[in-house]
């Protein structure tokens, strides 16, 4: 068993294939958000502070930053943006940048040790981000893909993975801070695509034993009641061996699911995160009755 193990200034979490699923809040991301996108721009991050609050405590065990916004300052934002949600949250953070500036603004202001999201498996990338990775001590998100794209060929994105591990480990990066992301293609443009990405995630426990971690919602993009193929989705996926994933953790179908698949995965300790999120509550009248007999007390004799 693999632990990754990531931190805020004040709080640890670990990523790991016996532990129950980690959720990574997407939702602080401006692409595809144009009103979002506006504020922070303009210096607004009302909304990046709403999204952060409302995410954790939908159950999000860490949350993802980006500030990916043309035109404007990305790495003085970046900064801004992780600075502010760690001072109202203490769960720990994924700083998400394809811009090696911004990553490491970003790890300049952090506390803790953070998840860098991502490095690619291309040469320059590589050569980049991984030393950054490595000074800050932080982990980092694999992506499977390099110079010539991604491949539909699974066997294909399981070599870049284990590429990526193996040059992590020549800057000092252990393998348990490798996160990979195997890549989650559309499945109403690619048939295959659920099956690849499962046959890619048994290779990667069993041959490199790094935790995993992908972007959900790619699977549904284009079909109707996403959320319901999203959570089949990871739940099956988490069988498969994934253990992390960055998606909405507002949508309570999906967690749903998820919590589903700790308890069958044996990862929801005698199933007390499932009783205590779903239990029916208690009739008035009996909770009343409760109360009443437990403010009696028993005669001395």
């Amino acid at each position: 068993m693999t632990d990754t193990i990531l931190s805020s200034a004040n709080k640890e979490h670990i990523i790991g294939d016996d532990r129950p699923f980690t959720i990574i809040g997407e939702r602080i991301n401006p692409t595809g958000r144009k009103i979002l996108a506006e504020e922070m721009k303009n210096g607004d991050f009302s909304r990046v502070e709403a999204d952060a609050i409302a995410q954790v405590q939908a159950g999000a065990q860490m949350l993802d930053v980006n500030a990916g916004i043309p035109l404007a300052d990305e790495p003085a934002l970046l900064a801004q943006a992780i600075k502010l949600v760690q001072s109202i949250t203490d769960v720990p953070l994924a700083i998400d940048s394809s811009i090696i500036e911004a990553l490491e603004a970003g790890l300049a202001v952090y506390q803790g040790k953070a998840l860098v999201n991502s490095v690619t498996g291309e040469d320059e990338n590589l050569e980049r981000v991984l030393p950054l990775v490595a000074k800050h001590k932080a982990a980092v998100v694999a992506i499977s893909n390099d110079e010539t794209g991604i491949s539909e060929d699974p066997d294909v994105r399981f070599a870049v993975a284990k590429k990526i591990v193996e040059r992590a480990a020549d800057h000092g990066i252990p393998y348990s801070d490798v996160v990979i992301d195997p890549l989650v293609m559309p499945i109403g443009a690619m048939r295959m695509a659920g099956r690849q990405v499962f046959h890619i995630l048994q290779r990667i426990r069993t041959e490199l034993k790094c935790n995993t971690t992908c972007g959900a919602s790619n699977i549904s993009f284009g079909l109707p009641q996403r959320n319901g193929i999203n959570g089949a989705f990871l739940t099956m996926a988490n069988s498969a061996g994934m253990t992390s994933s960055i998606t909405n953790p507002c949508h309570e179908e999906v967690m749903r699911s998820i919590m589903a698949a700790d308890v069958l995965m044996g990862n929801d300790a005698d199933c007390l995160a499932w009783i205590a999120k779903n239990r029916d509550p208690a009739p008035e009248g009996d909770a009343a009755r409760g109360r009443r007999r437990s403010r009696r007390r028993p005669s001395s004799s």
